[in-house]
């Protein structure tokens, strides 16, 4: 079993994907995570290439977030696409990646990553509130590189 498959059980995959569909219930923002073995290039970089193997920037209102880790390299970040990025201040990540790093640190790994996706879906609810007419534009399985 690799470090990926080792990294959160099913139990707590499945966590991770309700706090996505819970966050995705009040915003139009769209919320991915994708785990990986390893990376040897910075953290951002790599989310960057991430996102758009998983087609994040084909979203209509250009709201698609990405948590990206690699496992054994112990790299993380998180990334929002243009539309975010446009209306929201420098800073915005900033609290949820301090969040998520905090528990990571503690090997609390589901629960950095659920509180920070509720965070994030809180924060986009002010610039990309759900629509009635919003339909899911991106899976929200956890990928898997």
């Amino acid at each position: 079993m690799s470090k990926v498959e080792e990294f959160l059980t099913a139990k707590e995959e499945q966590a991770i994907i309700d706090a996505i569909k819970i966050a995705e219930k009040n915003t139009s923002g769209e919320i991915r995570v994708h785990i990986e073995k390893q990376t040897k290039i910075p953290s951002m970089e790599r989310a960057l290439e991430v996102f758009y193997f998983l087609k994040m920037d084909r979203t209509a209102q250009r709201n698609g977030v990405l948590f990206y880790i690699a496992v054994e390299s112990k790299k993380f970040a998180i990334i929002g696409d243009k539309g975010i990025n446009d209306l929201v201040p420098e800073n915005f990540w900033n609290s949820e990646i301090e969040l998520v790093l905090s528990h990571f640190k503690k090997r609390e790994f589901t629960k950095g990553l659920v509180k920070a996706i509720d965070e994030v879906g809180n924060k986009l609810v002010a610039f990309f509130p759900h629509q009635s007419n919003d339909i899911n534009e991106l899976s929200d399985e956890i990928s898997k590189g």
